[in-house]
């Protein structure tokens, strides 16, 4: 099934339905979001975008890049499980890494800074 990401959504108060002035189009189609877990197997997917581009989207992933904000330095650290997430109460549940989220490494907590479902990599910084 398409996810239509843009158009009308919804019903009218009176609860009928909206009659559609166009057809759904190409350039409207959205994707089902990526829902990256911790796992012992790094996998990711790439996905074609509009103009031939291409989007990293990471799956499963077991390490994060790390930066230690006093001292500037990267490190490459195990992620053990996700504390707390902002975006959705019930991502901590299911383990689900998104911007913002609070995970536990070998290092101590850190927040994640990139989107793993876009651009391919975990990056936190520690907290």
């Amino acid at each position: 099934m398409v996810v239509n990401q843009r158009g009308r959504q919804g019903r009218k108060e009176s609860s009928g339905k909206y009659k559609s002035a166009k057809a759904k189009r190409k350039y409207e189609i959205g994707r089902r979001p990526t829902f990256t877990k911790i796992d012992e197997t790094h996998k990711t997917k790439t996905i074609r975008t509009k103009g031939g581009s291409r989007k990293m989207r990471v799956m499963h992933a077991k390490f994060a890049n790390l930066i230690d904000p006093k001292t500037k330095k990267a490190s490459k650290a195990e992620i053990t499980k996700v504390e707390e997430c902002p975006a959705n109460r019930h991502f901590v549940r299911r383990n689900v890494i998104v911007k913002g989220t609070i995970i536990t490494t070998s290092a101590g907590k850190a927040k994640v800074t990139s989107r793993p479902g876009q651009d391919g990599t975990i990056n936190a910084v520690l907290v």
